[in-house]
Parts: C-alpha cells; sequence; structure tokens
C-alpha cells in the first residue's frame, strides 16, 4: 500500500498550477463527439476521468470501461443509448455500487433499450442503441445533476428534441447551468422557464476552444493558506467569470480569512481577519468543497453545520461517514443528525499519535482535503496515487510547500 508523507511549512507563500476543469472539459468532450468534430480543445484535463472519456469517444469497439468516473459513466451511457448498436459498458467495483437507475429509466422512456448485466439499477450495462424519438420526460432533481446533464447534452441530437421536466430541489444546480451555458457555446439554443428545460432538434456548431483552471481543485489550496501562520498564494489560470459553481466559494473563504484578488492570469489569495465563529451553509451547489470546508473549519475550530450533503453518500466513497471517521482521528466528533446535514459543535477529544494515517476510499478529495493538515499535524495518506482522478499532478505541486524545501 503506497503512502504519502507529508511536512508543510507554516509560512505558504508561491504560486499553483492547478488543473484544467475536468467537469468542463468532460462535457466538451461529448459536445464535440456529438458534432463529430475533429476541431481542438485546448488545456484538455490530464484527469483520469476525462481520459477515460476521451478514449470511450475515440474507440471502434463496442465494449467500454469507465472506471471509478461517475460523470464519464452516465455521458457514456447517454451517448450511446442513441448510436445504432449493441453496447457493453463497465466500470470499477466501487462504481458498481452508484445506482444508475434513474438514468437508465429515463432513456428507456425516451426509446432506449438499456438492460442491467448484473445487479439491478446498478452498472454494468447492456445498450441496444437506436434512435430515440421520444421527447418529454419527467425526472427526480435531487439525486444528481450528472443524470440531467447527460440527458441534456444529447437533447438536440434526438429525433424530436427534449422537454424535461425536473421535479424537486435540482442537486448540484450550478453544473446543469454549466451545461447549458456550454450548450449555448456551441450553437444550441435552450429553454429554461420554472422547472422545465425545452430543447429542439438542431446540430451543435462546434469550435475550437480552451478550458479554464479547476476552481475545485483550488479549494485545497485556500485551505492551506487558511491553515497557516501567514502567507500568499498566486493560482494561475482561475477567472472571475467563471463557468464553474465552484467559484462562489470566494465568498465563503473571506469569511474563513482568506481574500481573493482578481489579476490578468489568475488569482492572488491574501490572509485577512476572518469574520466568522460558526459557519452554517447550504452546500447544494457546492458538493465537491464539502470534504475542504469540514476539515479547515475543525483546524480552526469553527463549528459548523453543513446542509445539502445528501449526494456526497453516492460519490467515489461515502463521503460523510468517511468525514467523520477520519476527523475522530483527531479528536473531532463530527454527527449526521439527519439526512442530508453534516454538523461539528465544537467537541474535541484529545489525541495521543504523533503520526497520524489518513485512509483515502478510492476517493481523490479525501486525499486533497486532508493533505494541507500537514502544517499542523503530522500525517501520512494511504493511497495518494487517487488524486489522479481529477488533479494528477496535486502532490507535485504541495510539495512546492514542503518545509524541507
Amino acid at each position: 500500500m503506497k503512502k504519502q508523507l507529508v511536512k508543510l511549512s507554516k509560512n505558504v507563500a508561491g504560486s499553483v498550477k492547478l488543473p484544467a476543469s475536468k467537469s468542463i472539459s468532460n462535457r466538451v468532450l461529448l459536445i464535440r463527439a456529438l458534432s463529430y468534430s475533429f476541431l481542438p480543445i485546448h488545456n484538455l484535463s490530464e484527469a483520469e476521468d476525462t481520459l477515460l472519456l476521451d478514449k470511450a469517444l475515440n474507440s471502434n469497439t463496442n465494449r467500454f470501461y469507465t472506471g471509478d468516473g461517475g460523470t464519464t459513466f452516465r455521458f457514456i451511457t447517454a451517448f450511446l443509448s442513441k448510436i445504432v448498436g449493441e453496447w457493453y459498458i463497465d466500470c470499477s467495483e466501487r462504481m458498481k455500487e452508484r445506482p444508475v437507475k434513474v438514468l437508465v429509466d429515463a432513456l428507456n422512456e425516451l426509446g432506449a433499450q438499456i438492460t442491467y448485466t448484473e445487479k439491478e439499477g446498478y452498472p454494468p450495462l447492456h445498450i441496444l442503441g437506436s434512435n430515440l424519438n421520444k421527447s418529454k420526460l419527467s425526472i427526480d432533481g435531487s439525486i444528481s445533476s450528472q443524470y440531467i446533464t447527460a440527458l441534456l447534452l444529447i437533447a438536440p441530437s434526438l429525433v424530436n428534441g427534449l422537454e424535461l421536466k425536473i421535479k424537486g430541489n435540482i442537486a448540484s444546480r450550478p453544473y446543469m447551468e454549466m451545461t447549458l451555458k456550454l450548450m449555448e457555446e456551441f450553437g444550441v439554443k435552450t429553454s429554461f422557464v420554472d422547472n422545465k428545460i425545452s430543447i429542439a432538434p438542431q446540430d451543435y456548431q462546434f469550435k475550437p476552444f480552451t478550458v479554464e483552471a479547476d476552481w475545485s481543485g483550488a479549494s485545497y489550496f485556500y485551505e492551506l493558506l487558511s491553515l497557516s501562520e501567514k502567507g500568499e498564494l498566486f493560482l494561475v489560470g482561475l477567472t472571475r467569470n467563471s463557468l464553474q459553481g465552484d467559484a462562489q466559494q470566494v465568498e465563503l473563504w473571506k469569511q474563513l480569512g482568506i481574500q481573493t484578488s482578481y489579476e490578468e492570469t489568475g488569482v492572488r489569495l491574501t490572509k485577512v481577519p476572518r469574520t466568522i465563529e460558526k459557519l452554517h451553509f447550504d452546500f447544494s451547489d457546492m458538493p465537491d468543497l464539502v470534504q475542504t470546508f469540514a476539515v479547515v473549519c475543525c483546524f480552526k475550530n469553527i463549528p459548523f453545520q453543513f446542509t445539502g450533503v445528501e449526494t456526497l453518500k453516492i460519490k467515489e466513497t461515502n463521503r460523510i461517514k468517511a468525514l467523520i471517521q477520519e476527523l475522530k482521528k483527531f479528536g473531532y466528533l463530527l454527527t449526521e443528525q439527519k439526512e442530508g446535514t453534516l454538523s461539528w459543535y465544537g467537541k474535541r477529544k484529545g489525541i495521543d499519535e504523533k503520526m497520524v494515517s489518513i485512509k483515502t476510499y478510492g476517493d481523490h478529495r479525501m486525499a486533497m482535503a486532508f493533505a494541507p493538515v500537514a502544517i499542523i499535524h503530522s500525517i501520512e495518506i494511504k493511497n495518494p496515487e487517487v488524486v489522479k482522478k481529477s488533479f494528477p499532478d496535486f502532490w507535485q505541486e504541495l510539495r512546492k510547500f514542503d518545509c524541507n524545501q
């Protein structure tokens, strides 16, 4: 079992090269495939999920492997359901535990022929692709925005387009809005009124595209500076007018004592006095940042209550359970008093360990969210290679702030 020993300086200063946005990269890859285009995508993410999606979309086989990638699996499922032929999609063991029934039911209702090859409601899948000629559909929006995004991306290429009614609250709404903005960027007209999205049959107009840097990956370096005694960081490639919902994190970090200044080639982070003693926040729009903020709040002694975290249980791991377990190793006693809520009320017990070993549970965000803790406490990260899922150069970038440098 590989381990990553981390020793970080309490004085953090320098620049960080962030990866390209995986979320944008994956959407643009699918749009390019639906456009039957070979025009370039510049600064494409090198994340494992993106590489697997790119490989699948350029494959000449009828069998596909998507690894741990939830987005990859769901996008490929929607894409193949409308391509005439017989297709098989396989994935990792963890992905076989993540439900896909909502998407499969929706696609079958549109006219697809998708069946499960193992457990009902879960990957892997067998698909008999065909022309999807039905256009009206209702879907529960509270489970995962990836289901809605997969349907939206293929909507313009359906025989009669798509009229999608979304029931209930929309989980991770900014990701769905990102999808619509990217579709419009490539010439597709959409209508989103109340809870109904309408997309007529039309062609994507693909053009060369440059992917922006990843705001999700930025959160770990905000955390790093927040836990430091002093310093200043420059994060390359981030923009003020981002398509990414996680760009909203800047206001939350300001409350925690990090000021963001936008410059021509990125953002500069500086330390300022924090303005809160407790943090109550709804993470429905930024679920991928829950781990980052849970860890930083504990180590800054800021009690919190986070709501809107329901979808964290069906990610790479059950992130709620994993956070409770790993933060307990430092004495922090988190609770999940009801579904969709994670809290820490300031209760802590003492610990004696000089070195704490962090399990990652196959989850890239567990590794990256805990790594900055090395400023305060000696830690090791088990299975550090999991970061390749979204930020392959994470350890290389973090090493810039090693206390031995």
